[in-house]
């Protein structure tokens, strides 16, 4: 076992749960991952079917670059196969998924946009790289599919499409972001949910007047 992983499963339970509190991973829904190591790849990640109210260490399994499981009981969600194209695009050491009422909501009203843009909004700047409030994040949406495996490229082109992105949609489903390690992903995340729930609220029209530019 790479001495890692028994804090990364600690972490990830954690943060499904806090995730799973504030309304954001609600019955089996979402998924997490931190990188475990990188020569080989290795994953640590959530298990499909979880209710991440009550995950635990224990649960987490290990995966490797093919999304087969290393280690752990359970299946890994076929969505292990979005979380591998990010750490690959992004070089992120962790990503975060959440099913939320607001990025659900956005991702379907402004699906014909192509995309989400937030801008002029102080809590930009806690995402990564952000130092101004003057700042249009675009979040870009992708067609949700059951078939992952076979779709992970559409993640992948979007990502290559917006590399300045710090999280994206699947349409109908939610919100995918990430970071350099698992404490930066969590802020982006919050940062991310704070920031759609805004933008909802504003109206939906407003958040997907725009393509991007």
């Amino acid at each position: 076992m790479d001495a890692a992983f028994p804090e990364l499963a600690r972490m990830l339970s954690e943060i499904g749960r806090e995730a799973h509190a504030r309304g954001w991973t609600l019955g089996t829904s979402g998924n997490l991952s931190a990188v475990v190591g990188l020569d080989p790849l290795r994953l640590a990640i959530t298990p499909s079917g979880v209710d991440k109210g009550r995950l635990a260490p224990e649960q987490i399994l290990e995966i490797d670059a093919d999304a087969r499981k290393v280690q752990g009981d359970g299946r890994p969600s076929d969505e292990a196969q979005i979380h591998l194209a990010v750490v690959r695009a992004r070089r992120a050491g962790a990503v975060l998924h959440t099913h939320s009422i607001w990025s659900t909501v956005l991702s379907e009203a402004c699906a014909g946009a192509g995309g989400v843009a937030i801008e002029g909004y102080e809590m930009l700047k806690g995402l990564e790289g952000i130092r101004t409030h003057d700042h249009r994040e675009w979040l870009p949406i992708v067609e949700n599919r059951q078939d992952w495996p076979a779709g992970a490229p559409s993640v992948r082109a979007a990502l290559d499409a917006h590399p300045d992105a710090h999280g994206l949609l699947l349409r109908g489903h939610g919100l995918y972001t990430w970071g350099r390690d698992l404490v930066q992903a969590r802020r982006h995340l919050e940062v991310l949910e704070f920031l759609l729930e805004v933008v909802g609220r504003a109206g939906a029209r407003g958040a997907g007047a725009s393509k991007e530019a």
